[in-house]
């Protein structure tokens, strides 16, 4: 599932009441630490709508596509989804709009039974369908995993036996979270810089460079 081994991951309880405030620092956090410059963010959501514990990603793409208007760019919807067949297009796709992109890629995964119901947050790359044996590219730098279910033998199964309603109360909690921690983000930088107005690229680097020192 990940692309890199003996990293840094942090889990929230998505029961938790405070969940999304939660994954709103955290993801604030790893997308301070991801030590690259970039000027502007993609949230690349994958999976199919077609399977039930695999539509985590569509859904949370649905959502956020709505306040595209922020700043941010959305892949991977119920109406446009980005899953196995069409991954590798929609990276070449998103690397050719957005060459100084970072991407945070969204997904559904399989876990063990303690972490069932838990978000993962984390710095680096993940392998989409990893867990049921597909040979997809990495993708992201910093990524947002929902433990939907237990991991085991027939994965493909226990995605689609996954309840909706696992699914939705996850999708939000975690859209909450991505809307919370970008506009915290994009708040800070715009007290940081107020003089910048017109070099955003100057604005974005040169913000996580200074909160990076802190």
């Amino acid at each position: 599932m990940f692309g890199k081994e003996n990293r840094e991951i942090f889990y929230i309880n998505e029961r938790s009441r405070t969940a999304s405030e939660e994954l709103a620092q955290i993801l604030k956090h790893c997308i301070l630490r991801t030590g690259r410059e970039f000027c502007e963010i993609v949230f690349l959501c994958i999976g199919s709508d077609r399977i039930t514990g695999d539509s985590l990603g569509p859904l949370i793409g649905h959502r956020l596509a709505a306040f595209c208007g922020l700043g941010f760019f959305v892949y991977g919807t119920l109406d446009d989804p980005v899953h196995a067949l069409n991954l590798s297009d929609r990276l070449q796709v998103i690397r050719r709009r957005h060459p100084d992109g970072l991407i945070v890629a969204v997904d559904a995964s399989l876990g063990s039974r303690r972490h069932q119901g838990y978000i993962t947050v984390g710095c680096g790359s993940i392998r989409p369908g990893a867990g049921a044996g597909k040979d997809l590219p990495a993708v992201g730098d910093v990524f947002i995993t929902g433990i939907v279910n237990i991991s085991g033998s027939f994965e493909q199964l226990l995605l689609q036996t996954t309840r909706l309603s696992t699914v939705f109360h996850m999708a939000e909690a975690i859209t909450q979270g991505i809307l919370i921690g970008y506009q915290t983000l994009e708040a800070a930088a715009s007290a940081a810089l107020p003089d910048m107005t017109d070099a955003a690229d100057s604005k974005t680097v040169s913000f996580f460079e200074n909160e990076l020192e802190r």
